[in-house]
């Protein structure tokens, strides 16, 4: 497949490629022996995120206290 990039630098996808990918918007791009990869990524919110950790913090039975000891012991100073 034949892609033409614009003077404003843009690729338009072929509608096949496209056709892979319904469900995506964003793609993280890079570079790779002269390649260019495209990779699907899924955004989510910052808030689900931190509701699907809080959520498992709950299952394993982690609590605000647990994590405030955490967090003190990381930020000790090593001897």
């Amino acid at each position: 497949m034949l892609a033409k990039k614009t003077s404003k630098n843009q690729l338009t996808l072929p509608k096949e490629i496209v056709k892979a990918f319904p469900d995506s918007v964003y793609f993280d791009i890079s570079v790779k022996d002269r390649k260019i990869i495209l990779m699907p990524v899924k955004i989510t919110p910052a808030d689900m995120n931190l509701e699907g950790i809080r959520n498992k913090m709950e299952k394993l039975g982690i609590t605000g206290g647990d994590v405030a000891e955490a967090v003190k012991w990381a930020r000790k100073k090593k001897r």
